[in-house]
Parts: structure tokens; sequence; C-alpha cells
């Protein structure tokens, strides 16, 4: 018998294998899959997802190559995760003081949800002086490495804590229990995580939980290159980034005035 989901409901199995195929393709970012390599990572027979490809191939959700013989994420998976943004009234109301914080700092300036053990970015503000590449909207880090993450888990007790070790995205990442949880502890008792390079070498964050949940699920963060953080500048980070978090709380939907997602 299927196992059981959420609610005590019987999981769907072919519904769980497309989302597993597709976050499979999505994790893998621009290193596009052979089918082989799908089949073999899920375990599921060739024939079995050489048709689920295709089926997502005609509905947009997977893409392909001339040759048909790699496999990416599709643009579909694009669209849905814009609609995703565009309907959060949370996404909405944050975004001008993303803006108020980048303008008056110079920094990049983000926001993030907690996603079981990660942090999804679902919204950034990129500093002039230092542009990434790629960005960071719609990626993850884990919660343990980041600021915004580390603001989140602080909202929770440590007994929640996966036992470990942690993965280490830096050689300055949290690896154990034990040195997140004295992290979280600073924390607490200042109001504010610190990420010194722990989870992008060079970088310094500062994360702010957002508490119009509790516990806490959205954060805001500010990230700052170390070459330029003076004193007088994480000084004038932490006040902005206060200031900024409780203009957030104060105008954020109540609990009549828009729908709580679980």
């Amino acid at each position: 018998m299927p196992e059981s989901g959420g609610g005590g409901v019987r999981e769907v199995k072919s519904a769980a294998r497309t989302v597993e195929l597709l976050e499979l393709l999505s994790a893998r970012g621009d290193r596009p899959a052979r089918l082989k390599e799908l089949a073999d990572e899920l375990g599921v027979p060739r024939s079995s997802m050489y048709a689920l490809l295709q089926t997502l191939i005609s509905r947009g959700w997977v893409r392909t190559d001339i040759t048909g013989s790699l496999y990416g994420i599709g643009i579909r998976a694009l669209l849905a995760g814009t609609g995703y943004l565009d309907s959060d009234p949370r996404v909405r109301l944050v975004r001008p003081c993303l803006d108020e914080a980048s303008d008056a700092l110079g920094e990049t300036i983000h926001l993030g949800r907690l996603d079981g053990a990660d942090v999804a970015y679902l919204a950034t503000r990129e500093s002039h002086e230092y542009l990434r590449t790629i960005s960071r909207v719609g990626r993850r880090l884990p919660a343990h490495a980041c600021a915004l993450g580390k603001a989140l888990l602080a909202e929770r007790p440590d007994g929640l804590l996966p036992q470990g070790p942690y993965r280490a995205l830096t050689p300055r990442t949290h690896t154990t229990r034990a040195s997140l949880a004295a992290d979280l502890a600073e924390v607490r008792a200042r109001g504010h995580s610190v990420d010194r390079e722990e989870g992008v070498p060079g970088i310094v964050g500062f994360g702010f939980a957002l508490r119009y949940d509790a516990p806490a699920q959205d954060a805001v963060s500010c990230s700052v290159p170390v070459a330029r953080l003076t004193p007088e500048h994480e000084e004038r980070i932490v006040a902005v980034m206060r200031e900024i978090r409780a203009k957030i709380e104060a105008t954020a939907p109540t609990a009549g005035g828009a729908v709580h997602w679980r």
C-alpha cells in the first residue's frame, strides 16, 4: 500500500515521483542529466522514467537538447515559482522595505523563508558595489550556514536541531549541533544573527527574523563583503535593519486579513 502523507492521506506514487524528478533536475542547475542518471537516482525503471520525462517535456516542465538525450528543468517551473512570489502578500509587503534598506546601506538585502532544513530566497536587492553573476532568488542555502537561517533557527527550541554533522560550505560553517546551538544562544541574546563567511567566503551577513508568524518563518538579511565591513558600518547595518524589521512587522497582514498557509 502507498505510504501515507500529511494528515494520514495516502501518497499518490506517480505524483510523488514527478515532484522528486522536478526537484532533482532543479537541484542540478546548469548540469543536464541523462536518462540513466535520473532513473538510477530515483530508483525507477528507465522505461517509466522516459515516459514521465516525455510527458513533462510536452507540458514545458522539463526541456531536452536537440539530441533528446539530455534533460533539464523547464520554463514552466519558473512560471510556477513566479506565481508563488506574486501571490504572497508578505513578499509584496517586504519588497519596498528591501529597496529602502539597500538605498540606505548600499549593500545587498535578502528576504528568505525557512523550508525544512534550508532557507529559500524569495527576494533580493543587489548592491551596486558587489553584483553576483547569478540571482539568488529561488535558490536555497542550508539554514545552519547563513544569517537568514540562523535568525530563524534561533526562534525555535534547540531540541529541534538535527543531530549533525552538518554540511560545511566554507571552513567557518558550523558542522556540529553543539557549535550551532552556542551560536544560536548568542543570536537570541543579541537579537539578530551574524554569519561571518559561514555560507559564502568573503561575505558577512546579518539576519533578522520577522515575527509576524510564531515561530517566525521569514527573515531579512544584509550581506556585505568583508573588505568593506568596518565596526562603524556594522553598527549602522544593525541599526537600519532593526528599523526595517520593525516597519515590516508593524504593517504585516493580520490573521483576519490574509490566508495563512501551512
